[in-house]
């Protein structure tokens, strides 16, 4: 917003928006409030909606179907449509965020689209600076030409209210009937000529306004009900023109400004002097909140508000620090070096106080005696037109803040030296030897029961009663803070704590509550604090003057709201400056009118709180724009209702909703609190952030709403609301999860049934081997029992018969040779236990060996020839001992059945190495197998045995003939059996 001249003690505050704040031009030919809240401005550089906070533009190089960026006329019709009337290139409808052309208004800038109106019946009626008169209805458009005086000025057309139409040209009026217009037939119901027509405008409540003649008149169809009198623009030419929300008169003219009537006839006039940034005024519009719109020839675009605050003309605009008032009405003002001034009836008076005249506090007691306080000369009492100083001011000290009167009448003061009680005769101080906490007295307040509260400059809060102080110090959720500037008991007894930068505390029957910023203060910084009759406080600070509802503060402490509504008042709003004064004791004031006085540091002003109209619309909520990864959605820019969804594709993160309210009053006052239904359950409080960001959230269906309120605290009930559609990546939707969910539940199924099978696969493997321990020291034991317990147990037998035929050499003889040969084969037997038991003969080249060494040497006894037939390279197999025992005694029993039956006289072994396993054959060049079948091997104990250690190993014995005559037995052994 840009600056405007000095507006104090003036009834309007004017506010101005130019290029600088982003209108596309200066000149504003033309300015409604269309139904959904926005103000549209017509420019010669594009069509500009404003929510008051933003503006929006459309030129035709953005919005297709817009044929120029000349606007010179703009209006709404029942039906929400947007007509907007182009310089050169006709009229333009906007329906439904389309924009459609028609030619009328096409023939040049003379036959631009001047006045447009709306019957009863909804037909849309257009006139245009050649003549051309136009109805629109039922998407239907007929022309006629009223082309009267083709140098006319002022061309205008109106609907009455519950009457006819009149069509204004500069000799006069003339009314028809909507229903009597059949092109080219125009039957006229009435004519008024007048020596000089310049403007007529049908009034909200029916009549119409008409400035004819040189004056300015109200009319119900032909009666005349109002004559304000002549016109006081003179000669200006009128431009504009509107009514208020009251149904007053206001004009817009070139080079006179506005001129704002009264119902009484009476009118204020706006124009440079009082604010107006250019006396050339081409457009107006009242807006629903009161507010007039002012469109310049060149200087921007104006706001018009009447001003709530008051500043007397009599009254200097000096840094004012103090005020009291006196039963006689007077304002008593203390203006720090400028001194004191007495204030009654618009008429002023000065008064110095002491030498260097600093008056710093005043107070007007009961008895109307006038005290004033100075920083440096100590306290003064009027006197016989003066001030003087008072009787022993040298004990209070030269530096006096606050003054205060108690219920007795007694006047206490905050000083530099303590807190000073005067009674009327004599002086008493109060320091921190008394139990002050300390002695730089800032603030002093009275409760109901006659105590006192003293506010100290660093030192906190302290009690005075009985004659004892009970101090409060600042705590985490007690005071705020120990820098104590103002103190306040309202009519509840609550007490009221301002402080220097920690915010504003409460505190009533023991409980104390806290107010900053962070809970909707415009300042930490309180600098006074006064109460109204419609239950505000209204508090001054360095942010300006705040009013706030005490059931807000209330509400608040008992944790119904995390924010309180908190209206700050600014320059804007008709203050001298937002800087209250600080220091001093009393500060604000209440006069017998009623009305509240606040000193700040430009002077005085006040306010009336029961004139106050509290805004109560609460501001129109709408959503502008949603981004998506900074892509705009919206593809429909000129219609202000978003579509009731969104739907954002997958993988993409980025979520940005832009949103605005439409409060033009007070549009920076707005605040919003917003959030993502179904995401977020909480509201987040935005201040007056007008966008929301949103990161990667998770796929799903959400609801976005956004809800504001306005200066004054009012919240909209709906506010505005999106659908958000997030839709998943693949791997997001439910039969991707639900199908994983099964892949992940079998891989979990899988991995503890392969961990439960490998783990019983391990128990297994240990069962296994503890079995095949058990079965391998099962063998041995049974060998050794079979072999070596036989064997030694024919070694005593033999040794016995030796001895019982000891006397028989031959006996002995033949029993030592039996001795000798079963001692043989019991080292034989050991030996090949040993060999079965040893690990590092678990290979084949262990087995062939041992089998070819048994071979060689019981062959070579027995007087056989033999041959042994081995590949040169035996690959590295591990043979278990079980296999190589049960081979090796196969083996065994194939050689001494050649030895013992087969009457053969040469035996060859030989060893196969096939895949997955080798063959050990014995053959033998004997009698053969004695005519019995190989099927009938299986017989003979010693075959079935052999076939059956061959089984136990998995491998497989065979006996067949041989080549030449004889025997072969083969034993097949498997590798992979084996491992």
């Amino acid at each position: 917003m840009a600056g405007a001249a000095d507006q104090s003690g003036l009834p309007f505050i004017v506010d101005v928006w130019t290029s600088k704040e982003g209108l596309p031009e200066n000149a504003v030919i033309s300015v409604i409030q269309t139904r959904d809240g926005y103000l549209w401005l017509g420019t010669l550089n594009g069509l500009v909606r404003f929510d008051g906070n933003r503006f929006t533009v459309f030129n035709q190089n953005i919005t297709p179907g817009l044929n120029s960026d000349r606007i010179v006329y703009l209006f709404e019709d029942s039906h929400t449509n947007l007509w907007i009337g182009t310089d050169t290139a006709g009229v333009a409808l906007v329906q439904d965020g389309k924009v459609k052309s028609f030619d009328i208004g096409r023939a040049g800038h003379e036959g631009r689209l001047v006045s447009a109106c709306e019957d009863a019946t909804g037909a849309v009626w257009f006139y245009t600076a050649d003549g051309q008169l136009g109805r629109y209805q039922n998407g239907k458009l007929e022309t006629l030409n009223l082309n009267f005086n083709p140098f006319a000025i002022c061309r205008m057309i109106i609907a009455e209210k519950s009457g006819p139409l009149w069509i204004g040209e500069d000799w006069g009026l003339f009314s028809f009937h909507p229903s009597n217009f059949h092109p080219p037939a125009f039957p006229i119901d009435q004519i008024l000529r007048a020596g000089k027509l310049d403007f007529i405008l049908a009034g909200q409540r029916g009549g119409t306004w008409r400035l004819i003649n040189g004056r300015v008149q109200k009319w119900s169809t032909t009666q005349l009900e109002k004559d304000s009198g002549p016109y006081p623009w003179g000669n200006a030419t009128v431009t504009s023109a509107c009514e208020d929300q009251d149904g007053n008169l206001i004009v817009g003219t070139l080079g006179e400004g506005v001129f704002w009537y009264e119902t009484d006839g009476s009118y204020q006039h706006v124009s440079k002097e009082q604010g107006l940034s250019s006396a050339f005024v081409v457009s107006l519009c009242m807006d629903r909140q009161g507010d007039l719109w002012v469109g310049t020839d060149g200087d921007g675009l104006d706001r018009i508000k009447r001003t709530i605050f008051n500043t007397p003309d009599k009254l200097h605009p000096w840094n004012a620090q103090s005020l009291s008032r006196d039963a006689q009405g007077g304002l008593w003002a203390a203006f720090n070096a400028q001194g004191m001034t007495c204030w009654s009836t618009n008429l002023a008076q000065d008064f110095g106080v002491g030498r260097g005249s600093n008056a710093w506090t005043v107070l007007v007691d009961r008895k109307q005696q006038v005290w004033a306080g100075t920083r440096g000369e100590g306290l003064f009492q009027f006197q016989t037109n003066h001030f003087q100083p008072a009787p022993g001011a040298e004990i209070p000290g030269p530096q006096i803040f606050a003054l205060f009167e108690d219920h007795t009448g007694q006047l206490w003061a905050g000083t530099r030296n303590g807190l000073a009680r005067w009674n009327g005769q004599d002086w008493k101080i109060y320091t921190t030897r008394d139990g002050l906490s300390e002695n730089i007295v800032r603030a002093i307040a009275e409760d109901a029961e006659g105590n006192l509260w003293i506010g100290t400059e660093s030192q906190g809060l302290n009690f005075f009663k009985a004659g004892k102080f009970i101090s409060f110090q600042a705590t985490g959720n007690g005071l705020p803070g120990n820098d104590i500037s103002c103190l306040y008991l309202d009519r509840d007894g609550v007490l009221w704590v301002g402080t220097s930068g920690h915010g504003l505390a409460r505190f009533y029957k023991g409980k104390w509550t806290r107010y900053s910023t962070d809970n909707g203060l415009a300042s930490n910084s309180i600098d006074y604090i006064i109460e109204d009759d419609g239950g505000c406080l209204w508090i001054g600070s360095n942010a300006g003057l705040m009013r706030i509802q005490k059931k807000s503060l209330n509400d608040f402490t008992q944790g119904l709201a995390n924010i309180i509504s908190c209206r700050t008042y600014v320059e804007t709003d008709g203050l001298l400056t937002r800087e209250c004064s600080a220091g001093s004791q009393p500060a604000a004031c209440r006069t017998l009118d009623g009305r509240l006085w606040f000193p700040t540091t430009k002077g005085l002003v006040s306010v009336t709180p029961a004139n106050l109209r509290p805004n109560r619309q609460p501001p129109l909520v709408m959503i502008e724009s949603v981004l998506v990864e900074g892509r705009e959605q919206k593809t429909n820019r000129f219609s202000s209702v978003w579509p009731p969804s969104v739907t954002i594709p997958p993988g993409h993160e980025q979520l940005e909703i832009h949103y605005t309210a439409l409060n033009f009053s007070a549009p920076r006052e707005v605040r919003f609190k917003y959030r993502l239904e179904g995401h977020e359950t909480a509201w987040t409080e935005a201040g007056d952030t007008r966008v929301a960001h949103y990161n990667k959230v998770p796929p799903g269906n959400y609801r976005f709403h956004v809800i504001a309120c306005n200066e004054d605290g009012v919240w909209t009930e709906t506010g505005g609301a999106l659908e958000v559609t997030i839709q998943p990546q693949f791997w997001q939707t439910w039969w991707f999860r639900t199908v994983a969910s099964l892949w992940l539940v079998g891989i979990v199924v899988a991995v503890v049934r392969y961990l439960s099978t490998q783990k019983l696969r391990h128990r297994l493997q240990l069962l296994e081997q503890q079995e095949a321990l058990e079965k391998e020291r099962y063998r041995i034991a049974r060998d050794l029992h079979d072999q070596l317990g036989a064997n030694l147990t024919q070694v005593a037998l033999l040794s016995e018969m030796a001895e019982a035929d000891k006397h028989s050499p031959a006996e002995i003889e033949s029993h030592a040779r039996q001795i000798s040969q079963t001692a043989r084969e019991t080292t034989r037997s050991l030996d090949e236990i040993v060999w079965a038991v040893n690990p590092s003969n678990d290979t084949l080249e262990g087995l062939v060996n041992y089998v070819c060494n048994y071979a060689q040497e019981y062959l070579a006894l027995a007087g056989l020839r033999y041959r042994v037939e081995v590949p040169v390279q035996l690959p590295a197999v591990n043979i278990p001992p079980e296999v190589r025992h049960n081979v090796f005694l196969a083996f065994k029993e194939a050689v001494n059945n050649v030895v013992k039956h087969a009457q053969a006289s040469e035996v060859r072994v030989r060893l196969q190495l096939q895949p997955g396993n080798f063959a050990l054959s014995i053959e033998d060049n004997g009698r053969g197998m004695g005519g019995r079948h190989a099927n009938a091997a299986p017989a003979r104990n010693g075959l079935r045995n052999m076939r059956k250690r061959m089984e136990d190993i998995h491998g497989e014995f065979s006996i067949n003939p041989g080549t030449g005559g004889g025997t072969i037995v083969c034993l097949t052994v498997p590798f992979g059996k084996m491992v």
